[in-house]
């Protein structure tokens, strides 16, 4: 029996900061995410993982407003069936609101898109309700006084 070459995996990288100083500079805070999150999806190429040459950066863009452009052409993406897995380099990238955040993780369920944060031990593969349990302190967000998680699997 071969060895099938294992399924193509697009994954789009999303980066995002909140300030636009420094954005003029060759090697910024979005070059930074971009790399870190590219050497990500490289680590899983042997399980078919490739990045989309498309570029979903928004530099000079508040995590608490859902009205960013890169977000929204990556949500339009994702709802064309374009994108397999978003990876970004922390989760408050994608976004600081936790009501938010909900709503992006039911269309990434909507539309079979998993979820991946490279610098934190965050990860949402389907079923996703199974096993997540986001806290507001990965958000950037502090967690309220007498806030306990329940334990939950992270893959």
């Amino acid at each position: 029996m071969k060895n099938e070459p294992p399924k193509t995996i697009r994954c789009a990288i999303y980066t995002r900061v909140s300030s636009d100083q420094g954005l003029e500079q060759d090697f910024n805070s979005l070059d930074n995410q971009r790399e870190a999150a590219e050497a990500y999806i490289k680590s899983q190429a042997h399980e078919g993982w490739r990045p989309l040459p498309t570029s979903y950066d928004d530099g000079g863009f508040s995590g608490g407003s859902m009205e960013r452009p890169a977000l929204r052409w990556l949500l339009d993406d994702i709802r064309a069936r374009l994108i397999d897995v978003v990876v970004v380099y922390k989760v408050d990238r994608l976004t600081r609101s936790l009501a938010d955040f909900a709503k992006l993780v039911e269309l990434f369920d909507q539309y079979g898109v998993s979820f991946v944060s490279v610098t934190q031990a965050f990860t949402i593969t389907l079923p996703w309700r199974s096993r997540l349990y986001a806290r507001p302190s990965v958000l950037g967000r502090p967690e309220p006084a007498g806030f306990a998680a329940p334990k939950a699997r992270v893959p």
